[in-house]
């Protein structure tokens, strides 16, 4: 992992971001262990690929798209809509390891990106689980 670059330059900027978001939701999309989690998308996925490569642009270090548009991202808040669980959470987190795998983004990103994203994702979680009571 190159430590002078941000994540966003590492991935390849803009064209390495639209390859791992592409993948991120054909896996989401295609792949029948991501079924809860793609069922709280609505039918086309264009739109959450969008706001997901805007989002990742600016936390990645590079340039703020999603806040240029939408301003603060307030992650947890615009997801209180959507019923995410442990389950939600694991499947997202298998579509973004399976597409940082398939895109052959390097190692050390790839475990550095993984473990950022799985806080972010378990901080989504806004269902109670029955082993969690």
């Amino acid at each position: 992992m190159d430590e002078q670059q941000t994540p966003y330059e590492q991935l390849g900027g803009e064209e390495g971001l639209k390859r791992l978001v592409d993948r991120f939701y054909e896996i989401m999309d295609s792949d029948p262990a991501a079924k809860e989690t793609r069922d709280l998308h609505t039918t086309r996925l264009h739109g959450a690929n969008r706001k997901l490569l805007m989002f990742l642009s600016g936390w990645l270090g590079g340039p703020n798209l999603y806040i240029e548009q939408f301003g603060h991202p307030r992650l947890r808040r615009r997801h209180m809509p959507f019923k995410i669980g442990n389950r939600e959470a694991e499947q997202w987190m298998y579509c973004m390891k399976k597409a940082l795998a398939d895109v052959g983004v390097e190692a050390g990103l790839a475990q550095h990106l993984e473990k950022a994203l799985t806080n972010t994702a378990q901080h989504m979680r806004n269902v109670v689980e029955m082993d969690e009571a």
